[in-house]
Protein backbone atom coordinates (compact mmCIF):
# COMPACT_ATOMS: atom_id res chain seq x y z
CA UNK A 1 0.00 0.00 0.00
CA UNK A 2 1.27 3.21 -0.67
CA UNK A 3 2.41 5.45 2.35
CA UNK A 4 1.44 8.38 0.99
CA UNK A 5 -1.50 9.81 3.05
CA UNK A 6 -4.24 10.90 0.52
CA UNK A 7 -5.31 14.08 -0.48
CA UNK A 8 -8.33 15.07 1.29
CA UNK A 9 -10.00 18.63 1.26
CA UNK A 10 -12.40 18.99 4.17
CA UNK A 11 -14.94 21.21 5.91
CA UNK A 12 -15.81 21.22 9.61
CA UNK A 13 -19.48 22.65 10.38
CA UNK A 14 -21.13 22.92 14.17
CA UNK A 15 -17.03 23.40 14.21
CA UNK A 16 -16.56 25.00 17.69
CA UNK A 17 -13.32 25.83 19.39
CA UNK A 18 -11.51 23.33 16.85
CA UNK A 19 -11.46 19.74 18.40
CA UNK A 20 -12.32 17.83 15.34
CA UNK A 21 -10.66 20.22 13.35
CA UNK A 22 -7.74 19.54 15.29
CA UNK A 23 -7.64 16.14 15.25
CA UNK A 24 -8.65 15.30 11.40
CA UNK A 25 -5.57 17.74 10.84
CA UNK A 26 -3.87 15.42 12.83
CA UNK A 27 -4.65 12.70 10.71
CA UNK A 28 -3.40 14.28 7.96
CA UNK A 29 -6.40 15.95 6.75
CA UNK A 30 -6.82 19.38 5.34
CA UNK A 31 -9.16 21.25 6.99
CA UNK A 32 -9.61 24.24 4.44
CA UNK A 33 -12.41 26.21 6.94
CA UNK A 34 -14.52 25.87 10.22
CA UNK A 35 -18.21 26.67 10.16
CA UNK A 36 -19.83 27.79 13.64
CA UNK A 37 -22.23 30.90 14.41
CA UNK A 38 -20.19 31.37 17.67
CA UNK A 39 -17.79 34.30 17.70
CA UNK A 40 -16.25 32.99 20.46
CA UNK A 41 -15.15 29.96 18.61
CA UNK A 42 -13.05 32.16 16.18
CA UNK A 43 -9.83 32.99 17.81
CA UNK A 44 -8.80 29.38 18.95
CA UNK A 45 -9.77 27.40 15.63
CA UNK A 46 -7.77 29.86 13.79
CA UNK A 47 -5.01 30.17 16.14
CA UNK A 48 -4.20 26.34 16.47
CA UNK A 49 -5.30 25.24 13.24
CA UNK A 50 -4.43 26.83 9.68
CA UNK A 51 -7.86 27.09 8.33
CA UNK A 52 -10.07 29.94 8.49
CA UNK A 53 -13.22 30.48 10.98
CA UNK A 54 -16.29 31.42 8.99
CA UNK A 55 -18.86 32.92 11.46
CA UNK A 56 -22.24 32.13 10.30
CA UNK A 57 -25.34 29.90 10.94
CA UNK A 58 -25.55 26.69 9.51
CA UNK A 59 -29.08 26.62 8.72
CA UNK A 60 -27.87 29.49 6.48
CA UNK A 61 -25.59 27.88 4.77
CA UNK A 62 -25.65 27.51 0.85
CA UNK A 63 -23.92 24.70 -0.55
CA UNK A 64 -22.15 26.98 -3.56
CA UNK A 65 -20.72 28.66 -0.15
CA UNK A 66 -18.87 25.29 0.59
CA UNK A 67 -17.95 24.37 -2.82
CA UNK A 68 -14.84 26.11 -3.33
CA UNK A 69 -13.25 24.78 -0.09
CA UNK A 70 -14.13 20.75 -0.88
CA UNK A 71 -13.36 21.26 -4.22
CA UNK A 72 -9.33 21.67 -3.31
CA UNK A 73 -8.81 18.02 -3.16
CA UNK A 74 -8.04 14.85 -4.90
CA UNK A 75 -11.31 13.76 -2.26
CA UNK A 76 -13.83 15.78 -0.70
CA UNK A 77 -15.15 15.35 3.27
CA UNK A 78 -17.94 16.84 4.80
CA UNK A 79 -18.21 16.76 8.98
CA UNK A 80 -19.60 18.02 11.51
CA UNK A 81 -21.13 18.08 15.11
CA UNK A 82 -24.87 19.64 15.23
CA UNK A 83 -25.99 20.06 18.39
CA UNK A 84 -28.73 18.23 19.53
CA UNK A 85 -30.14 20.06 23.03
CA UNK A 86 -32.91 18.16 23.02
CA UNK A 87 -31.51 14.75 23.31
CA UNK A 88 -28.50 15.65 25.50
CA UNK A 89 -28.39 15.93 29.37
CA UNK A 90 -26.75 18.68 29.04
CA UNK A 91 -27.48 22.28 27.79
CA UNK A 92 -25.82 23.63 24.54
CA UNK A 93 -25.31 27.26 26.02
CA UNK A 94 -25.09 30.12 23.29
CA UNK A 95 -25.67 28.23 20.68
CA UNK A 96 -29.40 28.27 20.86
CA UNK A 97 -29.62 31.63 19.30
CA UNK A 98 -31.46 32.55 16.64
CA UNK A 99 -32.16 28.30 16.91
CA UNK A 100 -35.67 26.57 17.03
CA UNK A 101 -35.45 22.94 17.46
CA UNK A 102 -31.89 22.14 17.70
CA UNK A 103 -32.69 18.95 15.64
CA UNK A 104 -33.18 20.88 12.95
CA UNK A 105 -29.59 21.21 12.49
CA UNK A 106 -28.97 18.03 11.37
CA UNK A 107 -31.34 17.89 8.95
CA UNK A 108 -29.94 21.50 7.29
CA UNK A 109 -26.33 18.93 7.99
CA UNK A 110 -28.37 15.81 5.51
CA UNK A 111 -29.65 18.45 3.06
CA UNK A 112 -25.60 19.74 2.51
CA UNK A 113 -24.95 16.59 2.04
CA UNK A 114 -27.60 15.62 -0.64
CA UNK A 115 -26.58 18.72 -2.38
CA UNK A 116 -22.62 18.57 -2.14
CA UNK A 117 -22.39 14.80 -2.56
CA UNK A 118 -18.89 14.95 -0.75
CA UNK A 119 -16.83 11.55 -1.37
CA UNK A 120 -16.90 11.26 2.75
CA UNK A 121 -18.86 12.20 5.32
CA UNK A 122 -18.63 11.84 9.60
CA UNK A 123 -20.86 13.36 11.92
CA UNK A 124 -20.13 13.28 15.62
CA UNK A 125 -23.48 13.42 18.23
CA UNK A 126 -24.77 12.38 21.29
CA UNK A 127 -25.52 9.02 21.58
CA UNK A 128 -29.35 9.61 22.30
CA UNK A 129 -29.75 10.73 19.03
CA UNK A 130 -29.41 7.03 17.25
CA UNK A 131 -32.77 6.14 18.92
CA UNK A 132 -34.71 9.53 17.48
CA UNK A 133 -36.69 9.87 13.70
CA UNK A 134 -34.53 12.47 13.22
CA UNK A 135 -31.31 10.41 12.91
CA UNK A 136 -33.41 7.65 10.14
CA UNK A 137 -34.21 11.25 8.15
CA UNK A 138 -30.47 12.15 8.40
CA UNK A 139 -29.71 8.72 6.93
CA UNK A 140 -31.82 9.11 3.97
CA UNK A 141 -29.36 11.64 3.04
CA UNK A 142 -26.72 9.41 2.34
CA UNK A 143 -28.21 7.63 -0.16
CA UNK A 144 -25.70 6.22 -2.28
CA UNK A 145 -23.07 6.34 0.61
CA UNK A 146 -21.76 3.43 2.47
CA UNK A 147 -21.96 3.40 5.86
CA UNK A 148 -20.87 2.78 9.41
CA UNK A 149 -21.88 4.22 12.68
CA UNK A 150 -21.77 3.06 16.00
CA UNK A 151 -21.84 4.18 19.58
CA UNK A 152 -18.70 4.73 20.84
CA UNK A 153 -16.92 4.35 24.13
CA UNK A 154 -14.21 6.89 23.74
CA UNK A 155 -11.94 5.39 26.40
CA UNK A 156 -11.33 2.84 23.90
CA UNK A 157 -9.37 5.10 21.26
CA UNK A 158 -7.53 7.01 24.01
CA UNK A 159 -10.01 9.61 25.43
CA UNK A 160 -9.03 9.62 29.18
CA UNK A 161 -12.70 10.15 29.74
CA UNK A 162 -16.00 8.15 30.30
CA UNK A 163 -17.96 9.85 27.01
CA UNK A 164 -20.15 7.86 24.43
CA UNK A 165 -20.76 9.69 21.52
CA UNK A 166 -22.44 8.68 18.28
CA UNK A 167 -19.78 8.31 15.10
CA UNK A 168 -21.02 7.92 11.93
CA UNK A 169 -18.99 7.43 8.45
CA UNK A 170 -19.78 7.43 5.19
CA UNK A 171 -18.16 6.86 2.15
CA UNK A 172 -19.09 7.19 -1.95
CA UNK A 173 -16.10 5.43 -2.66
CA UNK A 174 -16.98 1.72 -0.65
CA UNK A 175 -17.23 0.26 2.22
CA UNK A 176 -13.35 -1.03 2.34
CA UNK A 177 -11.52 -0.56 5.80
CA UNK A 178 -14.67 1.61 7.03
CA UNK A 179 -14.09 0.86 10.54
CA UNK A 180 -13.05 2.24 13.71
CA UNK A 181 -11.14 -1.03 15.12
CA UNK A 182 -8.04 0.09 14.00
CA UNK A 183 -8.07 2.85 16.41
CA UNK A 184 -9.07 0.79 19.34
CA UNK A 185 -5.91 1.03 22.32
CA UNK A 186 -4.79 -1.61 24.33
CA UNK A 187 -4.91 0.01 27.81
CA UNK A 188 -7.39 2.72 28.91
CA UNK A 189 -5.82 6.19 29.72
CA UNK A 190 -6.02 7.69 32.61
CA UNK A 191 -6.41 11.02 34.71
CA UNK A 192 -2.97 10.71 36.10
CA UNK A 193 -1.78 10.14 32.31
CA UNK A 194 -3.27 13.21 31.16
CA UNK A 195 -2.76 15.65 34.07
CA UNK A 196 -0.54 14.64 36.69
CA UNK A 197 2.13 16.92 35.42
CA UNK A 198 0.51 20.39 35.19
CA UNK A 199 1.45 22.43 38.07
CA UNK A 200 -0.08 22.41 41.22
CA UNK A 201 -2.75 25.26 41.92
CA UNK A 202 -5.28 26.70 44.60
CA UNK A 203 -8.80 27.07 44.45
CA UNK A 204 -9.54 30.36 43.53
CA UNK A 205 -5.56 30.80 41.80
CA UNK A 206 -4.47 31.34 38.51
CA UNK A 207 -0.94 29.60 37.15
CA UNK A 208 1.11 32.99 35.95
CA UNK A 209 2.13 30.94 32.85
CA UNK A 210 -0.97 29.61 31.91
CA UNK A 211 -3.85 32.00 32.14
CA UNK A 212 -6.31 28.97 31.25
CA UNK A 213 -5.02 27.02 34.19
CA UNK A 214 -7.07 28.72 36.84
CA UNK A 215 -10.06 27.03 39.44
CA UNK A 216 -12.62 29.04 40.88
CA UNK A 217 -12.87 30.13 44.61
CA UNK A 218 -14.39 27.95 46.81
CA UNK A 219 -16.44 29.13 49.72
CA UNK A 220 -16.12 28.13 53.44
CA UNK A 221 -18.35 24.75 53.23
CA UNK A 222 -17.54 23.71 50.20
CA UNK A 223 -13.83 24.25 51.18
CA UNK A 224 -14.71 21.62 54.27
CA UNK A 225 -16.81 19.49 51.86
CA UNK A 226 -13.87 19.35 49.23
CA UNK A 227 -11.69 18.34 52.45
CA UNK A 228 -13.98 15.63 53.32
CA UNK A 229 -14.55 14.26 49.46
CA UNK A 230 -12.49 11.27 48.81
CA UNK A 231 -11.51 10.24 44.65
CA UNK A 232 -14.22 8.51 43.29
CA UNK A 233 -16.37 8.61 46.40
CA UNK A 234 -19.95 10.65 46.77
CA UNK A 235 -21.33 13.15 49.29
CA UNK A 236 -22.28 10.04 51.23
CA UNK A 237 -19.32 9.78 52.52
CA UNK A 238 -19.36 12.99 54.46
CA UNK A 239 -20.60 13.84 57.87
CA UNK A 240 -23.89 14.77 58.07
CA UNK A 241 -23.33 18.66 59.02
CA UNK A 242 -21.59 18.89 55.37
CA UNK A 243 -24.52 17.53 53.33
CA UNK A 244 -26.49 20.23 51.33
CA UNK A 245 -30.77 20.15 52.68
CA UNK A 246 -31.32 19.12 48.60
CA UNK A 247 -29.31 15.94 49.09
CA UNK A 248 -31.36 14.70 52.20
CA UNK A 249 -34.68 14.77 50.39
CA UNK A 250 -35.61 11.59 48.41
CA UNK A 251 -35.25 13.33 44.84
CA UNK A 252 -31.81 14.49 46.04
CA UNK A 253 -30.32 11.13 47.23
CA UNK A 254 -30.54 9.33 43.55
CA UNK A 255 -27.41 12.36 42.68
CA UNK A 256 -24.47 10.71 44.06
CA UNK A 257 -21.76 11.92 41.08
CA UNK A 258 -21.80 15.44 42.30
CA UNK A 259 -19.20 17.07 45.03
CA UNK A 260 -16.97 14.56 43.97
CA UNK A 261 -13.49 13.44 43.11
CA UNK A 262 -11.78 12.43 40.24
CA UNK A 263 -9.73 8.93 40.82
CA UNK A 264 -6.23 9.30 39.47
CA UNK A 265 -5.85 5.60 37.60
CA UNK A 266 -9.22 5.98 36.08
CA UNK A 267 -11.24 8.03 33.28
CA UNK A 268 -12.39 11.56 34.05
CA UNK A 269 -16.63 11.42 34.27
CA UNK A 270 -17.83 13.22 31.27
CA UNK A 271 -16.38 16.63 30.58
CA UNK A 272 -19.49 18.97 30.43
CA UNK A 273 -19.93 22.70 30.19
CA UNK A 274 -19.84 23.06 33.65
CA UNK A 275 -16.55 20.66 34.44
CA UNK A 276 -15.47 23.91 36.34
CA UNK A 277 -17.77 23.72 39.14
CA UNK A 278 -17.18 21.20 42.54
CA UNK A 279 -20.66 21.21 42.74
CA UNK A 280 -21.62 20.15 39.48
CA UNK A 281 -20.11 16.86 39.26
CA UNK A 282 -17.17 14.57 40.13
CA UNK A 283 -15.01 17.67 38.93
CA UNK A 284 -12.54 17.54 42.43
CA UNK A 285 -9.21 17.57 41.55
CA UNK A 286 -7.93 13.79 43.07
CA UNK A 287 -5.87 15.61 45.34
CA UNK A 288 -6.12 19.33 45.30
CA UNK A 289 -8.22 21.28 47.10
CA UNK A 290 -10.42 22.47 44.13
CA UNK A 291 -12.10 21.35 41.19
CA UNK A 292 -10.18 20.96 37.62
CA UNK A 293 -9.13 23.90 36.08
CA UNK A 294 -9.76 25.05 32.24
CA UNK A 295 -6.56 23.90 31.03
CA UNK A 296 -6.75 20.39 32.64
CA UNK A 297 -10.56 20.21 31.47
CA UNK A 298 -9.50 20.73 27.73
CA UNK A 299 -5.91 18.25 28.48
CA UNK A 300 -9.19 15.71 29.30
CA UNK A 301 -10.83 16.50 26.25
CA UNK A 302 -7.36 15.69 24.92
CA UNK A 303 -6.51 19.15 23.62
CA UNK A 304 -2.65 19.58 23.31
CA UNK A 305 -1.17 21.15 26.64
CA UNK A 306 -0.74 24.43 24.51
CA UNK A 307 -4.00 24.76 23.15
CA UNK A 308 -4.47 28.47 23.07
CA UNK A 309 -8.31 29.44 23.82
CA UNK A 310 -7.85 33.39 24.42
CA UNK A 311 -5.67 36.14 23.21
CA UNK A 312 -3.45 37.69 25.32
CA UNK A 313 -4.47 39.55 27.86
CA UNK A 314 -8.34 38.55 27.56
CA UNK A 315 -10.20 37.68 30.80
CA UNK A 316 -10.50 34.18 31.65
CA UNK A 317 -14.73 33.86 31.70
CA UNK A 318 -15.07 30.22 33.89
CA UNK A 319 -18.65 29.84 31.82
CA UNK A 320 -17.62 30.72 27.94
CA UNK A 321 -14.77 28.51 28.34
CA UNK A 322 -16.55 26.04 30.10
CA UNK A 323 -19.24 25.79 27.30
CA UNK A 324 -16.51 25.69 24.60
CA UNK A 325 -14.37 23.14 26.23
CA UNK A 326 -17.53 20.78 27.27
CA UNK A 327 -19.20 21.36 23.67
CA UNK A 328 -16.18 20.87 22.05
CA UNK A 329 -15.19 17.05 19.93
CA UNK A 330 -12.26 15.25 21.98
CA UNK A 331 -9.26 15.94 19.42
CA UNK A 332 -8.26 12.16 19.59
CA UNK A 333 -11.88 10.79 18.90
CA UNK A 334 -11.24 13.47 15.86
CA UNK A 335 -7.96 12.21 15.12
CA UNK A 336 -9.10 8.60 15.25
CA UNK A 337 -12.22 9.14 12.88
CA UNK A 338 -9.67 10.95 10.79
CA UNK A 339 -7.08 7.96 10.50
CA UNK A 340 -9.98 5.64 9.92
CA UNK A 341 -10.82 7.92 6.88
CA UNK A 342 -7.61 8.26 5.65
CA UNK A 343 -6.78 4.22 5.66
CA UNK A 344 -10.41 3.67 4.00
CA UNK A 345 -9.15 5.84 1.30
CA UNK A 346 -6.09 3.88 1.03
CA UNK A 347 -7.50 0.85 0.80
CA UNK A 348 -10.13 1.78 -1.67
CA UNK A 349 -6.94 3.03 -3.88
CA UNK A 350 -4.94 -0.04 -3.13
CA UNK A 351 -8.03 -2.06 -4.50
CA UNK A 352 -9.31 -3.88 -1.58
CA UNK A 353 -12.28 -4.88 -1.97
CA UNK A 354 -13.42 -6.24 1.22
CA UNK A 355 -16.99 -5.44 2.56
CA UNK A 356 -17.57 -4.48 6.25
CA UNK A 357 -20.95 -4.49 8.31
CA UNK A 358 -22.96 -1.84 8.74
CA UNK A 359 -22.32 -0.82 12.58
CA UNK A 360 -18.31 -0.30 13.62
CA UNK A 361 -18.63 -2.31 16.83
Amino acid sequence: MNDQLPNIAAVDLFCGVGGLTHGLVRSGIDVRAGVDLDPHCKYPFEANNKAPFIERDVNDLTSSELEPYLNSGKYSLLAGCAPCQPFSTYSQGGRSKKRGLDWQLVLKFGALVSDLQPDLVTMENVAQLAGHDVFADFLKHLDGYSINWSVVDCTKIGVPQSRKRLVLMASKLGSAGLTLESQFTPSVRTVRQEISKLPPISAGEQHEKDPLHIAPSLSDMNMRRMKASKPGGTWRDWSPELIAACHRKTTGATYPSVYGRMEWDAPSPTITTQCFGFGNGRFGHPTQDRAISLREAAMLQTFPRGYKFLPKGDRVLFNRLGRLIGNAVPVRLGEAIGTALTQHVRSVESGDSTEHSGVLF
